[in-house]
């Protein structure tokens, strides 16, 4: 009896198999045929359903989140509102809200582009210029104005910076630019929000918008005389701040809140000091460095920091201690994001960067 059962249940099991194992090879068979088809379909669609896709995903995950709330609340009560309020206590506040919790702080971020404004009651050419911190001749070149005569309601455009706004034509440069509106090539490369295909070479686009910073209208120039500043070449004295000029030459850019330095122009070659006694704590050559170049930076250990940029070469190793207005540190080059030999000086208190200037005169 139990030998028949037993020859029952194993061809019950054959048969089974068997049975299943004619399913799944006539299931692949029809995939098989119907494959291509669905390859092509999902190759045509691809990426039209990403949207949706996600769109639904992020609702499920969302839905999930709200319905498992309350279980996860009353479950672990390190997630309950009301536990966190009694473990902390009322008294304990990491964010005071005073009085004026719904007053608006306008932000002073630097501008990257034209804006409009319009004239109020009582404004004039030179409140507007200062307002905007722009030269009063930025404000009428802009706004083809020939008069100081501006009217209430009137719209005007305000640069960013004092200078021009350029359209770029076929066949300009940066140079080009820069000697057409009689202003520094190295300026139009250092504003931050300028494009060039290629920032190495500082590539352009005919009909792309430049801001040339410092540039003067071309019917204005022969009323402009620009004044360079000639500074004397280390060793000199060491003012009572600690600092000296690294080189001799023309200071070709000053301080601005997108240039936070001095360029002082030099032949390629020409010796630089450093401007301050302290141990040399970046010597990096034949790099790009976010377009500083081959660059050393000098820790005075008081605080302040120097860095000097675009260099051909660096004579110094790191950690070697350096004597203000006598260690050379390296010679000007014209490396890294740079239009014509120079050096690019920053002077660096607690981290941030200030004006050089008041440091060395």
């Amino acid at each position: 009896m139990y030998k028949r059962l037993f020859l029952v249940f194993s061809s019950f099991l054959s048969f089974t198999l068997s049975y299943f194992k004619g399913k799944i090879v006539t299931a692949s068979a029809a995939f098989e045929d119907k494959k291509n088809v669905l390859v092509r379909l999902f190759i045509v669609k691809r990426g039209r359903y990403n949207r949706p896709f996600l769109h639904v995903a992020t609702m499920g995950v969302l839905g999930i989140g709200v319905v498992l709330a309350p279980f996860l609340a009353h479950t672990y009560p390190v997630f309950s509102k009301d536990t966190q309020a009694e473990s902390f206590g009322e008294t304990q506040q990491s964010i005071i809200v005073g009085e004026n919790v719904f007053q608006t702080d306008i932000s002073q971020k630097p501008r990257d582009q034209i804006i409009e404004y319009t004239v109020q009651k009582g404004d004039t050419i030179s409140t507007i210029a200062e307002k905007f911190g722009v030269s009063q001749e930025t404000v009428k070149w802009e706004n083809s104005l020939t008069s100081d005569s501006i009217t209430d309601g009137d719209v005007l455009r305000i640069l960013p910076v004092t200078g021009l706004a350029y359209k770029v034509q076929k066949g300009d440069t940066v140079y080009t630019i820069a000697k057409k509106l009689d202003t520094e090539p190295q300026k139009i490369v250092d504003f931050p929000f300028n494009d060039f295909v290629n920032p190495e070479t500082f590539g352009l686009v005919a009909g792309q918008m430049l801001i040339v910073p410092d540039g003067v209208k071309p019917s204005a120039q022969p009323t402009f005389r620009r004044q360079y500043v000639v500074i004397a070449q280390g060793p000199v004295s060491v003012s009572s701040a600690g600092f000296t000029w690294p080189i001799r030459g023309v200071i070709s850019q000053f301080a601005a809140w997108y240039h936070m330095g001095i360029d002082i122009t030099s032949p390629v070659g020409t010796p630089i000091v450093a401007a301050q006694s302290g141990r040399v704590i970046k010597a990096v050559s034949g790099v790009w460095d976010g377009g500083y170049g081959t660059n050393i930076e000098v820790d005075g250990g008081n605080g302040y920091r120097t860095l000097y940029a675009h260099m051909s070469g660096i004579n110094v190793g790191l950690g070697q201690e350096v004597v203000a207005g006598k260690t050379v540190i390296g010679w000007v080059g014209l490396t890294g994001r740079t239009t014509g030999p120079h050096v690019h000086f920053e002077i660096r208190r607690n981290g941030s960067l200030v004006n050089p200037i008041g440091f060395l005169q």
